[in-house]
C-alpha cells in the first residue's frame, strides 16, 4: 500500500482551507506539513487559551480543535479528488495535562476510507509522539454535500 497523498493538490488545497477557517485562526494553529499521508499541526501555548488559570495548563477544547482538524487534513491526505467531508464522531481520551508553556502537536491518519465513512486517529504531544497528551479518533462523512468544498479550477 502506498504511503504517499493519493492527489496532491486535493491535499494542498484542503490543508490550507481547514488551518484557515476562522476557528483555526484565532486558536493559531500552524500547518507543519505532511508525511506521506500523515498531516502535522501545531498549537503555540498562549495565555489566552489557558482553561486552568491556577495551572495555565491549555484548555482541552483547543487539543479538541486540534486533533478534528489534522484528522480532516489526513482524510484530505487519502481523496483522489475533492469533496466536501464532515465530523460524525470524535472522541479524545486525555492522557495528561499538557504542559503550560509548550507548544502542541497533533499528527493524524487516516486509516479507512470506506465509501461513504472515514475513520482517523491521532496523537497530541509536545516534543513526541512517544509521550502522548491525547489520543482521538474520528469518523468523517464523505460526500456529504454534493457540492465539494474547494471547486475544481478548470482551464
Amino acid at each position: 500500500m502506498s504511503t504517499a497523498p493519493v492527489n496532491e493538490t486535493v491535499l494542498a488545497a484542503m490543508g490550507e482551507l481547514f488551518v484557515s477557517l476562522p476557528h483555526c485562526v484565532t486558536l493559531g494553529m500552524q500547518y507543519l506539513g505532511t508525511v506521506g499521508r500523515k498531516p502535522t499541526l501545531k498549537v503555540d501555548w498562549r495565555a489566552d487559551l489557558v482553561g486552568n488559570p491556577a495551572t495555565g495548563v491549555l484548555h482541552g477544547g483547543v487539543i479538541t480543535s486540534i486533533v478534528d482538524t489534522t484528522s480532516a487534513i489526513s482524510v484530505a491526505a487519502c481523496m483522489s479528488d475533492f469533496e466536501t467531508i464532515a465530523t460524525l464522531d470524535l472522541r479524545i481520551d486525555y492522557l495528561k495535562a499538557a504542559t503550560p508553556g509548550k507548544a502542541i502537536y497533533c499528527t493524524a491518519e487516516c486509516y479507512r476510507m470506506a465509501s461513504q465513512i472515514a475513520f482517523t486517529r491521532a496523537v497530541c504531544y509536545h516534543d513526541t509522539p512517544d509521550d502522548p497528551i491525547a489520543h482521538g479518533v474520528a469518523t468523517f462523512m464523505r460526500d456529504s454535500n454534493p457540492k465539494p468544498m474547494i471547486e475544481k479550477a478548470t482551464a
